[in-house]
């Protein structure tokens, strides 16, 4: 009846995986892709930040390697060869996922889809050609893009993450709107390599979703890259003229080389025609679904930035994928509740479960324990001794809550905290397991013996 049993539009870090375990459970599986395979994360946000991230951070190590015994008086960095690195990794890795897909027997079509019918799609094909195609199934994986808001000015200097990738020439002088996880990210990036780095940011703080002792760490290292911070009002009357952009900052006039927009995305959900096919979406164009990734309409399945309520994530979609694709096949899988996060700031944030300040605004009794890496031989041995680990425990069963850390390779310590987290483990089995020494790892054992008071690597008070 229908050319296939499942197809999924969109090959990101949540299409290809579900087209993926879609073929490994017997079903004919295709996958469409209007421009790159990998999407987003790999080709405009993950892997590419990350790649330039790591450049900075190396040179930024380098410049300060004095108390190492390690002389650096003729260090610098080449911008272009970062970003020629960067793209051959992409490259590598984008070559990888198609590869992937067709040893599984996916085939792959490049095109734009939209809905004809509630199991039918039509594909603009890259040769200006359109081909008809059906599925018992469709997973919508489509993904989202920069929100760039009409009061901008249209100017190449005005960009977005993906646009900044782009440059071959770092600005000497930027400024960031939004101080969200995006734009933390490329500001602690830009600083590193010695630009001038201003965010302005509407809220009261950056990176809101972080406690408030995590954001005084952040905050402080970010201030040392020189890196300025203002929060509480918009920056207003943007302009572009002779080669800089400028804006209004409560009283003061800013201007940059350039102004990095990272104040959210939204959902690639228009040119589907959704209503073609009978799936409700809600006001801002996200699709609500269940557990399963299900969509009002049974055969049609939605999963990562385009759904409603869920958290912007490679990894999340991921695992939507996955449980949509078996969801499909029969299997009672269901989407994970407790995701972790990570920030790659300078330094690092990781955080799994909920929050302090969430656990207070729920009326929930809890109690906080914190362990700094200043107090680890590790941390001193690779002079990262900025920053701590914090376990939110129940404050009468002990059972772990939530989890946050800050400093050097927060992003890997966190999954060991979501893994306890997720399996409701108790503040005392963490403390009664051993970790290995010297590790930076130890702080989450070293922590649930602070939550006690009998911790042995911290002074008594």
């Amino acid at each position: 009846m229908y050319d296939y049993d499942v197809i999924v539009i969109g090959a990101g870090p949540g299409g290809y995986p579900a087209a993926i375990r879609s073929a490994q459970l017997g079903k004919k599986t295709a996958i469409i892709e209007k421009e790159a395979y990998g999407g987003t994360c790999l080709n405009w946000g993950c892997i590419p930040t990350k790649t330039l991230i790591a450049s900075a951070e190396r040179y930024h190590n380098a410049k300060h390697s004095d108390e190492f015994g390690i002389s650096t008086s003729r260090v610098s960095f080449d911008y272009s060869a970062m970003i020629n690195r960067k793209a051959e990794i992409v490259t590598k890795l984008t070559n990888g996922i198609q590869m992937l897909l067709k040893s599984n027997g996916v085939e792959m079509i490049n095109g734009t889809a939209r809905f004809e019918g509630t199991n039918r799609l039509s594909v603009l094909q890259l040769d200006g050609t359109t081909s008809w195609i059906s599925a018992a199934s469709v997973i919508i994986a489509a993904g989202s893009d920069s929100a760039m808001p009409g009061f901008l000015p249209k100017n190449k200097l005005v960009m977005d993450s993906r646009a900044f990738l782009d440059l071959k020439d770092l600005p000497k002088n930027l400024l960031v709107l939004g101080g969200g996880v995006i734009g933390c990210e490329f500001a602690c990036m830009a600083a590193a390599l010695g630009s001038k780095v201003t965010i302005v940011e509407m809220l009261d703080d950056v990176l809101m979703v972080l406690d408030r002792d995590v954001r005084r760490i952040l905050q402080k290292k970010m201030d040392d890259l020189g890196i300025k911070i203002m929060t509480g009002a918009p920056l207003i009357d943007i302009k572009v003229a002779k080669g800089k952009v400028t804006g209004q900052y409560k009283d003061k006039k800013l201007s940059g080389d350039a102004l990095l927009v990272s104040i959210g995305r939204t959902p690639n959900t228009a040119s589907l025609d959704l209503d073609r096919a009978g799936v409700k979406t809600e006001k801002n164009g996200t699709i609500p679904v269940n557990k399963q990734g299900r969509t009002n309409i049974a055969s049609i399945f939605a999963i990562g930035d385009l759904v409603c309520g869920s958290i912007q994530l490679a990894h999340a979609a991921t695992q939507q994928g996955v449980v949509a694709a078996e969801a499909i096949a029969g299997i009672k899988s269901s989407v994970e509740s407790m995701c972790p996060s990570c920030i790659f700031t300078m330094p690092e944030v990781g955080l799994a479960g909920i929050s302090e300040a969430q656990a207070k605004e729920e009326g929930r009794e809890i109690k906080t324990a914190l362990f700094p890496f200043a107090a680890l031989g590790k941390a001193m041995a690779a002079g990262s001794t900025e920053g701590f680990v914090k376990w939110i425990a129940d404050a009468e069963t002990g059972q772990l809550l939530g989890a946050q850390a800050v400093g050097n390779h927060a992003t890997e310590l966190i999954s060991e905290a979501a893994v306890a987290i997720r399996n409701e483990l108790t503040i005392d089995e963490i403390g009664n397991t051993i970790h290995c020494h010297p590790t930076l790892s130890e702080a989450w054992m070293e922590a649930a013996h602070v939550y006690h008071g009998h911790c042995i690597h911290m002074p008594k008070r």
